[in-house]
């Protein structure tokens, strides 16, 4: 099914976010448990580390999204770069409870809501520079589980975009339609 094209900053904004959760769970399910920890080096974050860090900052932003700074009070960054959780499954429901919680925030939203204002650490941002700014955090930071994983698995890693030397064929199935480069939206509850 090709995706409607949309021009609501929220549409896509929700899309894409959806597409960095996806690629982040795919990149962690071909990671084995201990991968899940490991670090390259003594200044590295492990993957744990990162998903326990993005949950924190997205219940922290997205929590009152609309009504309160997104740096909540009660939120201790640095502990977020210590002890993540051990298990597999504590850590997938710190991952899913972040995200959770932007969606429950930013689905709701309109584009008319896009002018609106929110603060971070007390500092002024329109709705848009607030979702705009989480949107390239979060991408770099998935884009680190990625590259984590991929490292753990180095010739057994299987492509999670366009594998290499695919590049053609991939272009092809887009202009017959077989595929899409756009992520579809989420269909309406």
């Amino acid at each position: 099914m090709i995706p409607k094209v949309t021009t609501s900053h929220i549409a896509d904004a929700l899309a894409v976010f959806r597409k960095y959760k996806s690629l982040g769970e795919k990149a962690m399910a071909q990671a084995d448990d201990e991968q899940l920890a490991a670090t390259l080096d003594s200044e590295s974050n492990s993957i744990a580390v990162i998903v326990k860090h993005l949950a924190g900052n997205m219940h922290s932003r997205f929590t009152e999204f609309l009504a309160s700074d997104g740096e909540k009070p009660d939120r201790n960054r640095d502990s977020e770069f210590e002890a993540p959780p051990a298990a597999r499954a504590e850590l997938m429901r710190l991952w899913e409870s972040g995200w959770q919680c932007l969606f429950a925030a930013l689905e709701p939203l309109t584009d008319a809501d896009l002018g609106r204002t929110v603060t971070i650490r007390g500092e002024p941002h329109s709705v848009l520079q607030a979702i705009n700014r989480q949107i390239a955090h979060y991408a770099y930071h998935v884009g680190q589980l990625v590259l984590l994983a991929k490292h753990f698995q180095s010739a057994s890693w299987k492509s999670l975009t366009i594998p290499r030397g695919k590049s053609e064929e991939y272009n092809r199935k887009v202009a017959s339609g077989a595929a899409s480069q756009i992520q579809p939206p989420k269909p309406a509850r």
